[in-house]
């Protein structure tokens, strides 16, 4: 029996219906919560992994659900996983061609003597931002991020506010950026909650650049440096994200891996050592691939809904949502997710698509994992005179 078609039976089990090609609109399950901060751990028998790390988190990026985390809102330094938010702002740049990758950016004195990790790049020499990125992304060069935020914004300060005027766009409550490599700051904070959304966005809004946090080595100016994320030498299926490391912050790193078409992504700070940062990463992967499943359910090639329509020139419309909707649950539950739509009742034409007319959600043990708004795929004109004469007498008659 395919998913979808446990959904449904579970639906009409529970006295759900109306959902999956039905015509009248449900109310959610009785009794069913909303699960803003409940993590898909919550509904396992499967006990958290326990790591050496002050906070941390995994979530699965294509449900973007948050699947276990400890410490999640605790302030922390981020350290080095600041270049994550300035990496995202560069790419932000060149989408909108305010940059290119080719394009060559002077390196000034202030760029030149950032102290930390570096690059190398020479005071008052050209350098591409392409080698730039590398500088900053698999080298963790300082020196190439003052470098890069002085030429997206002009001068690092400015970069710095877009940073954070970035941050609150994405809802980034916990976190506020002083600079752009991640030097110490008392004010230079974030939490792995924030971390992890902020590593979901850059994956999913530029996969394009993803390479570069795979690359296992950069040479610059005849200097070799390593990457030093060291399960990219691991665990093949890891592609990124990020380490970070001060005395203050400990050792710091954001991981994401894809296997089998699912990625999943973890934050973990303040670990005792390198060492340590990677191996609690890749144990925490492991335990959430091996554990949780990550299932597709509707779009626009299937309709959540299949929902009647009043006075039109067709007699349905399906109600749904352009992208995929995907739901993460413990192995072995996704049969137990139970489908609820609620919608507008009774949808008269004319219908426009992409027009919202109510919300589906996901309920595992009576609390809802995942809600989605319900819009209309297709346009639905109105119909003759006659015919809405006669839909006008049948609703009258219900």
């Amino acid at each position: 029996m395919s998913l979808i078609s446990r959904l449904y039976r579970n639906a009409l089990r529970l006295g759900g219906c109306a959902f999956l090609g039905a015509a009248l609109a449900v109310s959610p399950v009785a009794g069913a919560q909303q699960a803003s901060d409940a993590m898909v751990a919550d509904f396992s028998s499967i006990p958290m992994p326990e790591l050496a790390a002050k906070a941390w988190l995994t979530l699965d990026a294509n449900s973007g659900q948050v699947i276990a985390a400890a410490n999640i809102n605790e302030k922390v330094e981020p350290a080095s996983l600041t270049k994550i938010m300035a990496a995202y702002v560069v790419f932000d740049a060149i989408a909108e061609g305010r940059l290119s990758l080719d394009q060559k950016v002077p390196v000034s004195e202030a760029a030149w003597k950032t102290e930390g990790s570096r690059m190398f790049i020479n005071v008052n020499s050209q350098v591409s931002v392409g080698e730039l990125l590398q500088g900053m992304i698999v080298q963790s060069g300082n020196d190439a991020t003052v470098a890069l935020a002085e030429a997206v914004a002009g001068s690092e300060s400015a970069f710095v506010a877009l940073m954070n005027q970035e941050a609150q766009r994405q809802g980034l409550t916990g976190t506020y950026f002083t600079n752009s490599p991640g030097l110490p700051h008392p004010e230079h904070i974030t939490t792995v909650r924030d971390l992890g959304i902020l590593a979901r966005n850059l994956v999913v809004d530029f996969p394009q650049y993803l390479h570069y946090y795979s690359q296992k080595e950069y040479t610059y100016n005849d200097i070799k440096q390593r990457n030093r994320n060291r399960l990219l030498w691991v665990d093949e299926t890891v592609d990124g994200l990020k380490t970070g490391h001060t005395s203050s912050a400990g050792y710091c790193l954001v991981t994401t891996a894809l296997r089998d078409g699912r990625r999943v992504i973890t934050v973990l700070v303040g670990a005792s050592s390198d060492a340590a940062r990677a191996e609690n990463s890749l144990k925490l992967l492991n335990w959430s691939f091996q554990n949780f499943d990550t299932v597709k359910l509707f779009g626009e090639d299937k309709p959540a809904v299949q929902a009647r329509v009043w006075q039109g020139q067709a007699e349905t419309v399906a109600l749904s949502q352009p992208k995929p909707m995907w739901v993460t649950v413990p192995r072995g539950k996704a049969g137990d997710l139970t489908p609820v739509a609620e919608y507008t009742q009774p949808l008269i034409a004319p219908l426009t698509a992409g027009t919202q007319v109510g919300t589906v959600s996901l309920s595992l043990d009576g609390v809802v994992l995942r809600q989605a708004p319900l819009l209309v795929m297709s346009d639905v004109p109105e119909a003759g005179f006659v015919a809405r004469m006669v839909d006008k007498i049948k609703l009258m008659l219900e």
